[in-house]
């Protein structure tokens, strides 16, 4: 066993420059924004304080460390990649000083025991690994190029064509069916609160819009309010508490039978969110609508709550906000076409999740030695 400061160079990052700019700038929690400079060439980037304490990225750009994270650099006997993945592996998260502030130091990470073999055998091991987050990087681009592609067709059939005698103007209400409150429930069966669901908070909405599966709560809710707020095929969530200064309330997901059939149980939304239920073909067309005007800041001037957490105030947003309704073949066709894409894009996640399941069980297996790669060519 050897010091793991034989193989790294560890020095905490500094605080990040105001100035703008295209590098980008790393933190505990992964890319913060971009700066005009640099201070790290290419490494591994360590969260060192906070919540986000332990957390490991790679970077192979030159990109600014702040002062929330340490960056890790290769010594010359000792593969960059291969240094991420070990890292990766020895759980710093529970490594850290501190309780009401964790804190991850580089004496205690330059003191760490590891075995670490020859180069060759450090570079075999990381090529297997990064063979697997590579196709999980490039089912990630196919799935905003879809999206993209589905916003771009949006905004061309229903934004950026003038509209003809048989559209009309109305309201997302004209386009609704009802409205579903959520749901918390319990956070273990007690008493009547016997229906296990899975319950889809804000902080799910930007994993689901991706097509990854989120890591959803199970919650315990009473029977009578699954058969009431369970959510099907076609419903929309939206988040209508919380946002930021920067960030409105109103931020939206769709539900999509290729979503359900990721999850062994029912599922319904937050109390934080509320579900509402189009009218027949007018799924996606609703959510698309809904993520255009998100994208212009409409939803700050519907928000309402003094006490530091906002809320949006839904009713009246889908029952004034003016939005065009073009014939109903239109939509129709739009629907379909979009049906298609989230098929993909959860087929997709469905594959990325599987390749992150294997490579997570490989990676302690391939560092202990246990899989000999001596012998495998690359």
């Amino acid at each position: 066993m050897t010091a793991l400061s034989e193989y790294a160079n560890f020095k905490n990052g500094k605080k990040r420059p105001d100035e703008e700019g295209r590098y980008p700038v790393y933190g505990g929690n992964g890319i913060l924004g971009y700066a005009s400079s640099y201070n790290m060439e290419r490494g591994v980037i360590i969260g060192r304080v906070g919540a986000y304490c332990g957390s490991v990225y790679y970077e192979s750009r030159k990109c600014w460390v702040s002062d929330n994270a340490i960056k890790a650099e290769a010594r010359t006997n000792a593969d960059l990649k291969y240094l991420y993945y070990l890292l990766s592996s020895l759980q710093l998260n529970k490594r850290h000083i501190g309780t009401s502030q964790p804190l991850l130091t580089q004496g205690i990470l330059n003191d760490i025991e590891v075995e670490v073999p020859e180069k060759k055998i450090q570079e075999k091991i990381a090529a297997i690994l990064s063979s697997l987050d590579d196709k999980i990087v490039v089912n990630e681009e196919i799935n905003k190029n879809l999206e993209q592609q589905a916003q771009a067709l949006f905004q061309e059939w229903f934004i950026s064509n003038p509209a003809s005698s048989d559209w009309k103007i109305g309201t997302f209400s004209d386009i609704t069916e009802s409205m579903i409150a959520g749901d918390w429930g319990k956070d273990s069966e007690q008493g009547n609160f016997t229906q296990p669901v899975y319950c889809i908070r804000g902080a799910d909405i930007p994993e689901v819009k991706a097509g990854n599966k989120g890591k959803m709560p199970t919650r315990y809710i009473l029977p009578k309010n699954y058969t009431a707020k369970h959510l099907v095929d076609g419903d929309v969530v939206i988040e209508i508490s919380g946002g930021s200064p920067t960030q409105s309330t109103g931020r939206i997901a769709a539900i999509s039978q290729s979503l359900l059939d990721r999850y062994d149980k029912g599922m319904v939304c937050t109390n934080f969110c509320k579900a509402l239920k189009p009218k027949h073909g007018y799924s996606m067309f609703l959510y698309y609508y809904w993520q255009y005007l998100y994208n212009r800041n409409v939803f700050f001037s519907y928000e309402n709550g003094t006490t530091g957490i906002k809320n949006l105030d839904i009713s009246g947003f889908i029952e004034t906000e003016p939005i065009v309704l073009p014939p109903f073949e239109l939509v129709s066709k739009f629907d379909n076409y979009c049906q298609s894409v989230f098929d993909m894009t959860f087929t997709n996640g469905l594959e990325s999740e599987q390749l992150s399941i294997l490579r997570d069980s490989l990676l302690p297996k391939l560092m202990s030695g246990e899989i000999n790669v001596s012998d495998i060519d690359l």
